[in-house]
């Protein structure tokens, strides 16, 4: 793809003879070599540091705290919305409670259950028997019990609320 500048740098044709070779203007005749400049070479871009230190912003009368109101009514709209999705958000999160509390119910009637199973067991006459022979129970002698009598001895203590 040709541009303006490498256009207008191709080699110039100084004989206009048909028979005549074109030869390049820009190369001298003694350095046969010798390559053509390339394209552009001769433009120079200069940098100059710009120092915006001292610059200070006008202020513009229009825009006077325009982005202060802007965020007061954005705060002001999420806070309305919170509002009137706070009721919807509430109901759910007691249902979830509520399912929750249902779950705990009716594992705690199992377990209940469960235990009356194991207290009717525990509880017959026949166990209690073995289980006192295990644990080597027996009936206690005269001389073991001892009956709280509130009228008579002041050694014991007689608890009143």
């Amino acid at each position: 793809m040709a541009t303006l500048a490498t256009t207008l740098r191709k080699p110039m044709v100084l004989g206009a003879a048909a028979g005549s070779e074109p030869v390049a203007a820009n190369v001298p005749a003694g350095e046969p070599f010798r390559l053509r400049p390339l394209p552009n070479e001769d433009v120079f871009l200069y940098s100059k540091r710009i120092d915006n230190s001292r610059v200070v912003r006008e202020p513009d009368p229009r825009a006077r705290g325009g982005e202060w109101s802007f965020i007061g009514v954005a705060c002001l709209l999420a806070a309305l919305l919170m509002a009137v999705l706070s009721p919807r958000v509430a109901n759910i999160v007691a249902g979830y409670q509520l399912q929750s509390l249902k779950q705990e119910e009716q594992r705690l009637l199992d377990e209940e259950r469960v235990l009356d199973v194991m207290e009717a067991a525990v509880s017959r006459q026949e166990n209690l028997q073995v289980l006192a022979k295990e644990r080597q129970l027996g009936t206690p002698e005269p001389g073991q019990v001892v009956h709280l009598d509130p009228k008579g001895d002041a050694r014991l203590a007689l608890n009143r609320h």
